[in-house]
């Protein structure tokens, strides 16, 4: 049920990238609470997982890899309508990337990505309940604020300019909280990755 509720966010996704490009200023500002649900099914089907004693491996990248996608591909489409610079997605890429290769490393020890930091500042940062909320939170508000201020712009164009400077604003701070989340995963990797290496040499010395 959880991993239903996760790959059911990629339709949903294309749907809302249609309406930001073909539809008119009033379908674009209705597009909002459609984001918005894409952004909190993220949360839906972590609770499911959990209620459902579904939380798993594969559960865990799987969600991983859409919220990737869901993310990557909002900043970038905003980016190309001039919602924001091109600097955001650029940066998010280059993270994302360096990020999910060393978490990949987790199922070697049967761990999931999060559950692979070692240090407690590292675990706090990475996967603790205020921070995953406040970078959630951040994004979404940034991907709603970024959707209305696409419609409003030639609805309101007064009105758009504030919510423009908001919703650009809130960009920034989610940039930066991503960079802060992920940072800790680079600086354990050496160690992380030298560990891979030893277990590798000692399962093979045992064949």
């Amino acid at each position: 049920m959880a991993n239903a509720i996760t790959l059911a966010r990629i339709p949903l996704l294309v749907i809302v990238v249609l309406l930001l490009y073909l539809g008119n200023p009033w379908m674009q500002v209705a597009t909002t609470p459609v984001v918005l649900i894409l952004i909190l099914m993220d949360t839906l089907d972590g609770m499911v997982a959990r209620r459902r004693h579904e939380v798993g491996m594969l559960g865990s990248k799987l969600d991983i890899a859409v919220d990737r996608i869901v993310e990557l591909v909002l900043w970038v489409v905003y980016a190309h309508l001039n919602l924001i610079p091109v600097a955001i997605p650029i940066i998010v890429i280059i993270r994302g990337e360096l990020v999910d290769t060393v978490r990949s490393f987790s199922l070697v020890w049967g761990k999931t990505p999060f559950g692979m930091m070692r240090t407690r500042w590292g675990r706090r940062l990475v996967g603790s309940g205020v921070m995953r909320t406040t970078y959630g939170v951040a994004k979404g508000v940034a991907f709603c604020t970024l959707t209305l201020t696409l419609g409003l712009r030639r609805l309101w164009a007064d009105t758009a300019g504030a919510i423009e400077t908001l919703a650009l604003a809130v960009s920034w701070i989610a940039t930066a909280l991503c960079i802060v989340r992920g940072a800790p995963v680079l600086v354990e990797a050496p160690t992380m990755l030298k560990d891979v290496d030893l277990l590798v040499e000692q399962q093979a010395a045992k064949r």
